[in-house]
């Protein structure tokens, strides 16, 4: 009787294994062919995306590369999985399956070309576009976009998302549970896409002691199979307008595309999902313009 209740036993245990494994495939396959999870962990996307929004990539808007592989991240228990250890022998590799071109406007999540983390950012310049930004002013092709004020965006003053940061305020130094200011615009872009814009304050104006201006810059060609991407929170945003020898994006070349950021599903204001209290229902469903 023991030693069939332990074979019973030992069955059960085979079978919920199998069901794991299955499991973990079948999400495996999802996340790499159509949905990539997402959160936002920073403020350069303000206020298109606030820190714990939480989307889906769409995978299949331009198509597969070796950016399109899963990666594994859960620093508590030292996991980091890349994409380049599923797929990286076709990192070297042009070739882009089903490919779709990326449009001026849309919000792409890409894997930054030198350290391979992910990226997400509006995409400005298409190959062969020359971007230069005059006092805070986008110009694309020599001609300057289209900029309306609006309604200035307002946030309190505290901690915000796992990482603890502050926001930086353009009505000065305010203290804790206060409201916090930066001027809001509605950038229109040449194909016709309008988005929220946020300016903290004129770097022109300031001694930035060291730091680059990202409010008037030179003159950047982007190259033949790349892109160049700027966050909406323009004086808060590593991105393309700063080399990548400093840091910064640069440009992003076509096989470095993840997908398109269409949907925002769920939004938390806290440092933990668990706070209920701190989820932002008004977030959910919403669509990323």
């Amino acid at each position: 009787m023991d030693e069939i209740e332990e074979k019973s036993f030992v069955a059960s245990a085979v079978e919920t294994i199998k069901t794991i494994v299955y499991a973990l495939l079948i999400a495996g396959v999802f996340r790499t062919l159509f949905f990539q999870p997402f959160w936002i962990p920073s403020g350069s996307m303000k206020d298109t995306l606030l820190i714990g929004d939480f989307l889906f990539v769409n995978k299949m808007a331009y198509g597969y590369s070796y950016a399109s592989c899963p990666k594994i991240q859960i620093p508590r228990f030292g996991v980091n999985i890349d994409a380049d250890d599923f797929c990286g022998f076709l990192k070297d590799r042009e070739m882009r399956i089903l490919g779709g071109e990326p449009k001026r406007g849309d919000v792409v999540v890409f894997r930054h070309p030198i350290t391979g983390s992910d990226y997400i950012k509006r995409l400005i310049g298409l190959p062969g576009d020359k971007i230069q930004m005059q006092a805070g002013v986008l110009q694309i092709n020599g001609t300057a976009v289209e900029i309306e004020p609006t309604i200035d965006f307002g946030e309190t003053y505290e901690p915000q998302g796992s990482q603890r940061n502050r926001p930086i305020c353009a009505n000065g130094a305010v203290g804790l549970g206060a409201n916090c200011i930066k001027k809001k615009y509605i950038e229109t872009l040449p194909n016709g896409v309008s988005h929220g814009i946020l300016d903290t304050f004129d770097q022109d104006a300031m001694q930035l002691g060291g730091r680059m201006n990202v409010d008037s810059t030179k003159v950047y060609s982007v190259p033949e199979g790349h892109f160049f991407f700027m966050g909406d929170n323009r004086d808060n945003s590593s991105d393309s307008r700063v080399p990548q020898t400093i840091g910064g994006v640069g440009f992003v070349p076509m096989k470095d595309i993840v997908g398109r950021a269409d949907r925002i599903l769920f939004s938390s204001a806290g440092s933990s999902i668990l706070a209920f209290w701190t989820w932002r229902s008004d977030r959910y469903f919403k669509a990323v313009n």
